[in-house]
């Protein structure tokens, strides 16, 4: 049975049985293969990977897969300038605008406090998440491996912290979001973007104390919600804060 060694880097190894992480190993080809789905059999998603080195060259996703290869995967690069190398994506998405899975809701919430342009609905379907980021060049963020096995999704992200905070807190160090934060301009309810409003424009939307201590409002262009800042302002405030700053080694 003809074989090819295969080679998964850094975090990729992730997704790896644990002994086949960090280490060159055989595969049986048992089949006409595709680079790509070759990747993916092992569990590892398209969306995670930058570049391929097959014998030493650079591939693309629909490379066939030859007896006797030698296949490097590699993650995305933060530092390193791989320009000469072909990647695997036409353009990285620049405008970090998001699509979040269903079982993601309070990191869609979070990111929007910060600024983040996030399409996110508790009904969504695989389907519809994959569609809403290639039509929107949007990048996912699931815990769902399968979905970001999706062909049409080409931008993804796994998220592997488990709790909301931390979850934020990755994504950013990951993605390298910290110049990107505009915090306290999208609304929490509906995404859509806040500007500064009269508040006779509002009034009909307060309560009597509100009216009565506060002056100065936004509102949602989208939905018409209002936002002041309320005794919970310092806490979101706090907040923002926290998750502003750099993971360490970041």
């Amino acid at each position: 049975m003809p074989q090819v060694q295969l080679r998964f880097y850094e975090e990729l190894n992730d997704f790896l049985a644990p002994a086949l992480r960090k280490i060159t190993f055989p595969h049986e080809l048992t089949r006409r293969t595709s680079v790509k789905d070759l990747i993916e059999s092992f569990g590892v998603p398209h969306t995670e990977v930058e570049v391929i080195l097959v014998n030493g060259r650079s591939v693309d996703f629909s490379y066939i897969v030859q007896a006797d290869d030698r296949i490097s995967v590699y993650p995305a690069f933060e530092s390193l300038d791989v320009s000469p190398l072909i990647r695997l994506r036409d353009k990285p998405l620049r405008d970090p605008r998001f699509v979040v899975d269903v079982n993601l809701g309070q990191l869609a919430r979070y990111l929007r406090l910060l600024g983040f342009d996030v399409v996110y609905r508790n009904s969504f379907t695989d389907r519809e998440v994959a569609r809403i980021a290639s039509e929107e060049k949007r990048i996912v963020l699931t815990r769902d491996r399968a979905l970001l096995q999706h062909r049409i999704i080409t931008h993804g992200y796994f998220v592997r912290a488990v709790k909301p905070r931390e979850q934020v807190r990755e994504i950013l160090a990951r993605l390298d979001l910290y110049r990107a934060l505009r915090p306290f301009t999208r609304c929490l309810r509906c995404n859509g973007e806040l500007e500064d409003v009269d508040k006779e424009t509002v009034l009909h939307q307060l309560e009597p104390k509100t009216r009565k201590y506060y002056e100065r409002f936004r509102r949602c262009k989208a939905c018409g919600q209002a936002y002041w800042k309320g005794s919970h302002f310092n806490r979101m405030e706090k907040l923002c804060d926290y998750f502003a700053a750099p993971l360490a080694g970041n």
